[in-house]
C-alpha cells in the first residue's frame, strides 16, 4: 500500500487543521495549496469536520485531504466516506488498525514508544505519527530509535513549531512534520487567507540541513 509519505513526497510539513465552520474549508484548504502545502490533515474534532473534509475533496483538487484524529472504527468508515484520502490517529489498537488497514488509504498509526513501533513493524507497518512529539522526547527520541529500528519512519506531530521543525526533518527516519503554527487562531478567526499562504510557503520551505 502508498504510505502517506508518498502521497506528496516533497512537503515537508502536514497542516492539523481544526475547522470550526465547514464554510472555512475551502478557502482555507486553498491557502494552504497556493503556499505549498497540499497535503492537508483535518482533525475530527469538531461537528464540521466531516463536512470540511467533503468539501475540500470535492472542491480543492490540488490539496490531498486526510482525516485526523481518527480513534475508532467508526470514524475510519466516516472519514473514508467524506472523500479522506489518508487517515491519521493519535495512537492505535488492534481494532482501529484493522479498520484503517481495510479502509484502502494510506494510514498513520500514532505511538510514542519503542514497544510500539516494534508491534506495529511486526505487523508490517512501518509509517508512524509520533505523538505528542516534544512531550514524548522529541528529537532525541526519535534519534536513538533509528538505529535498532530503522525501518520505522515518522510524522512527529504534538509541540512542532518553526523553531524545532528543521531538527526534526533533518533525522533519517522523520519522512514529514504535523504543525498549527501556519494556521494562527487570529487570522483564522479573521478569515485573512492570505497570511495563512504567506504562513505556508514559509512553513514548505522549512527542510534539515540533510534534505530533510
Amino acid at each position: 500500500m502508498t504510505s502517506v509519505f508518498d502521497l506528496a513526497p516533497e512537503t515537508p510539513v502536514v497542516p492539523v487543521v481544526v475547522i470550526e465552520d465547514a464554510a472555512d474549508a475551502v478557502p482555507l484548504a486553498r491557502a494552504l495549496v497556493a503556499g505549498g502545502l497540499p497535503l492537508i490533515e483535518v482533525t475530527l474534532r469538531t461537528p464540521a469536520a466531516l463536512d470540511a473534509v467533503r468539501a475540500i475533496a470535492a472542491e480543492v483538487p490540488d490539496a490531498v485531504v486526510g482525516a485526523g484524529t481518527v480513534v475508532s472504527a467508526a470514524g475510519v468508515a466516516e472519514a473514508v466516506g467524506a472523500g479522506a484520502r489518508f487517515l491519521v490517529s493519535p495512537g492505535w489498537t488492534e481494532r482501529l488498525l484493522g479498520a484503517m488497514r481495510e479502509s484502502g488509504v494510506p494510514f498513520l498509526p500514532g505511538v510514542s514508544t519503542a514497544s510500539e513501533v516494534v508491534a506495529l513493524l511486526e505487523k508490517g507497518v512501518d509509517a508512524m505519527k509520533f505523538f505528542p512529539a516534544e512531550a514524548a522526547g522529541g528529537v532525541p527520541y526519535l534519534k536513538s530509535l533509528a538505529g535498532p529500528l530503522p525501518r520505522a519512519r515518522f510524522c512527529p506531530t504534538g509541540g512542532v513549531s518553526p523553531a524545532n521543525a528543521r531538527n526534526y526533518l533533518s533525522l533519517p527516519n522523520v519522512g514529514c512534520v504535523g504543525g498549527t503554527w501556519m494556521l494562527p487562531p487570529d487570522a483564522l478567526a479573521a478569515r485573512d487567507w492570505a497570511r495563512v499562504e504567506t504562513l505556508a510557503r514559509e512553513a514548505a520551505a522549512v527542510r534539515g540541513p540533510a534534505g530533510g
